[in-house]
């Protein structure tokens, strides 16, 4: 992968804070750094959206959340209705929990089934389907990614960083050759996420073909490049 620029990097990081101790404060402080150090993205509990959305409007950070989150076990029509309402709320991407029970079940239409409509419900946002990838098989985790794809998901992304590990350098490389045998010409993308801490971790993940890193280390990452916009 060729050298990136500060600002480049920066703009591969969706700036993460999903704990559910969060404040209002934190979640503008974490707004106010995104907007600061030039982050694609803030990543919020769907209960901060429209405070996110609020401090974004007019800066380039795109408002995200999540649905079904973290353990992706929410009915079908509850998990579509949530990323309906996050995008009527202005959300410009929504990160999904893969149905990992329906998947180790063997019952794989209905976890495709499950990503097609919280797909259908967003319309134009993007949605990422994360996979949980440290509770599945390597087949579990290439049949989850083409199940993905093959419901229109834009980005498979590896884990909640709820779960007992997170990215991994292997995962991101499976995903991304995964998607690639299956999109068919339409790109899909491979968010990073989970226990991403240094500039190093970013850049192995990142070299191993993620395009998108969700990470609450961000301003730690940028600033161990000196980087500040």
């Amino acid at each position: 992968m060729p050298a990136l620029t500060t600002a480049e990097l920066a703009a591969r990081i969706d700036h993460t804070l999903l704990k559910p101790d969060a404040t209002a404060a934190a979640i503008e402080a974490l707004c106010a750094e995104a907007v600061q150090y030039g982050f694609k993205a803030v990543c919020v509990n769907p209960w901060h959206l429209p405070r996110a959305v609020s401090c974004l409007r007019g800066h380039a950070p795109l408002p995200i959340t999540v649905a079904g989150f973290p353990l992706g076990a929410a009915q079908t029509d509850i998990k579509a209705r949530e990323a309906a309402l996050a995008v009527e709320q202005g959300a410009a991407e929504v990160d999904m929990v893969l149905n990992i029970g329906a998947l180790k079940s063997g019952e794989p239409d209905a976890a495709r089934r499950d990503i097609a409509l919280v797909v259908r419900a967003c319309g134009h946002a993007a949605v990422k389907v994360i996979l949980e990838t440290c509770l599945l098989t390597d087949a579990e985790k290439e049949l989850a990614c083409r199940l993905a794809v093959e419901a229109g998901a834009a980005f498979v992304k590896t884990s909640t960083g709820f779960a007992k590990s997170g990215a991994t350098v292997a995962d991101v490389a499976l995903l991304r050759r995964v998607a690639d045998s299956v999109a068919r010409g339409r790109h899909v993308g491979v968010k990073a996420s989970g226990g991403i801490r240094t500039l190093d971790d970013a850049l192995e993940l990142l070299a191993a073909g993620a395009e998108r890193l969700g990470a609450s280390a961000g301003v730690a990452i940028m600033k161990s490049l000196g980087g500040t916009q």
